[in-house]
């Protein structure tokens, strides 16, 4: 018999928490794209797409400047 996979619920974050995370991101890269080093523009973004069932965890976020980020979009599009 085969075993059904159930899916584990993705962890989303209320929107006070959510922010506390984004500054721990940012601090934890040092306020530094992880891409280029620019402290210019800092967003965070997810490793794993919460489209993609990412969670909101320290671990699937980077930091990145808005250029390496709208680049990253532009990569995981092709």
């Amino acid at each position: 018999m085969n075993a059904i996979r159930l899916r584990t619920p993705r962890l989303r974050l209320d929107s006070t928490s959510y922010r506390e995370l984004h500054r721990e991101v940012l601090e934890r890269d040092g306020w530094r794209s992880q891409v280029c080093g620019s402290m210019q523009h800092l967003q965070v973004h997810y490793l794993k797409f919460r489209s993609q069932s990412g969670d909101d965890v320290e671990q699937n976020l980077i930091t990145l400047c808005a250029e390496c980020h709208e680049q990253m979009h532009r990569k995981a599009n092709c």
